[in-house]
């Protein structure tokens, strides 16, 4: 999942900070924030396009999407990292850009949230995967769910973890 922002003066630019650094609970009451005070759209890649490209090409695939989406286009797009899509035009890469850049801090928050509150509804439709704890992160509990329940539709087949419960 990928987010692109234009801010708008009304923002509050205080409360923008790495993601990472901000508690789910924070994360929720900035993201309205920043969707009410600004332009901003969503772009993601599926499970499929995941394995088929890898999650690198496809977090470029899905900040591809999220800046084709926007309905008001900046005159650059600043990312996070250190490779842009070379579909886009007129960008700029930052490292730690989520931590320097206003613009990036609240992208990365409307992802973030975006994409946990997607977690959260597929942990109530797969419970035993406790998606809405862990988010789909490889933790033991998730690894031991894998072990136990198998995969499902929305697990990544080249995840080495999944990948080796599927062909061993």
């Amino acid at each position: 999942v990928s987010c692109a922002v234009i801010l708008k003066k009304s923002i509050n630019k205080k409360i923008l900070k790495d993601s990472k650094t901000i508690s789910f609970k924070d994360r929720l009451r900035i993201a309205e924030h920043i969707k009410k005070n600004s332009w901003y759209a969503i772009g993601s890649a599926s499970v499929k396009e995941i394995d088929k490209y890898n999650i690198f090409h496809a977090s470029l695939l899905s900040m591809e999407r999220a800046a084709k989406k926007l309905k008001k286009k900046p005159h650059i797009f600043l990312i996070d990292g250190t490779h842009a899509p070379k579909k886009l035009e007129n960008s700029k890469t930052i490292i730690k850009g989520d931590q320097k850049i206003k613009c990036i801090s609240a992208a990365s928050i409307v992802a973030k949230v975006y994409r946990d509150l997607y977690m959260i509804r597929l942990g109530n439709k797969y419970p035993s995967y406790k998606w809405n704890k862990n988010f789909g992160y490889g933790t033991a509990q998730h690894l031991d769910s894998l072990k136990k329940f198998g995969v499902t539709n929305y697990h990544r087949r080249n995840y080495k973890p999944v990948h080796n419960i599927l062909f061993r």
